[in-house]
């Protein structure tokens, strides 16, 4: 079996070494802690802007 090569990074949650398997995370209550951040709203991806509007290619996403 090939093993994969993956540089090992803390937990974007607890810090703790990322595992392979659930990777960014270290386990699965980290995952579903990160993803339930995501559904409340917590997390937001801002949209840009300029001149004080949208940019047209993000207008049909910010109605």
């Amino acid at each position: 079996m090939v093993e994969l090569k993956r540089k090992i990074h803390p937990c974007p949650e607890c810090k703790k070494m990322s595992e392979y398997k659930y990777y960014p995370f270290c386990s699965e209550r980290c995952r579903l802690l990160d993803l339930s951040r995501w559904f409340s709203g917590d997390y937001i991806i801002k949209l840009s802007t300029h001149e004080g509007g949208v940019d047209e290619d993000c207008k049909d996403i910010a109605l």
